[in-house]
């Protein structure tokens, strides 16, 4: 049949709207999924550029070391036996990086203790323990790091001194001295020796100490912590600092 036109009607299968050659009561496929797929990658990317971005932000606390201001005239005699006193902080340091960017990841605590003997112008003894499951990271206590350290079985670590260590007179008069001190550190259920690079003066009635432990991870059998994945890593190795405010006992 046709209209009035001549031409023939519709089919009544085909309706309006439908694209050429499409299949009769069925819309048009749009073939767009690879749209989605760029998006979403956009997306992801986007994502972990500013994770990344986000933890090069995090900057670290300036390296523990001796305070910058003048210290005080000493008071007393320098020998005897000191004790670790409040103000005392240890931590540790180490480098991370993210899709090509650096920065440094640091740990602080003050639950530090322990004793230094000193003898004339030497230490003749030095014990110090840190309590590793109050290190933070940012203020706050991160459990991978408490993983990563094995605190759950060693929560301390110690170092001692191996031999007496020479100050010499210049520390006895009241300047700052730096000197490098053989020990050894325990911690993750193994004890190493170590070499710690250790600053030291007397301030008034107390002594200041601070010093630094380079620190291979894999030495003591430390694995580094989860948590990074794609986004950033730690490196292998670190520093163990320390700054030490000691009253006399």
């Amino acid at each position: 049949m046709t209209d009035e036109t001549g031409r023939a009607p519709l089919a009544r299968t085909e309706r309006a709207g439908s694209a050429p050659g499409s299949a009769p009561g069925r819309p048009a496929r749009r073939h767009h999924w690879w749209r989605w797929a760029l998006g979403g990658a956009a997306v992801l990317v986007a994502l972990i550029f500013g994770a990344a971005a986000l933890l090069m932000r995090q900057s670290a606390p300036p390296p523990l070391a001796l305070p910058t201001a003048a210290a005080r005239a000493p008071a007393g005699p320098a020998g005897g036996t000191w004790a670790v006193a409040a103000g005392s902080v240890a931590g540790f340091r180490v480098a991370e990086s993210a899709l090509g960017m650096s920065n440094t990841v640091a740990g602080r605590t003050g639950a530090v203790s322990g004793t230094i003997v000193v003898s004339g112008d030497r230490v003749t003894r030095a014990a110090l323990r840190v309590d590793l499951r109050t290190i933070k990271v940012g203020g706050k206590v991160q459990s991978q790091f408490g993983t990563s350290l094995g605190t759950a079985a060693d929560p301390v670590a110690t170092f001692t001194l191996a031999r007496p260590v020479t100050l010499g007179p210049r520390f006895i008069a009241g300047s700052a001295v730096t000197v490098r001190a053989p020990g050894y550190l325990a911690m993750h259920g193994t004890s190493r020796p170590v070499t710690v690079t250790l600053s030291g003066r007397r301030d008034g009635p107390a002594l200041q100490a601070a010093g630094t432990i380079p620190v291979t991870f894999a030495r003591w059998g430390i694995k580094g912590p989860a948590g990074f994945g794609i986004v950033g890593s730690l490196a292998d190795h670190g520093v163990a600092e320390f700054l030490l405010v000691l009253h006399r006992q």
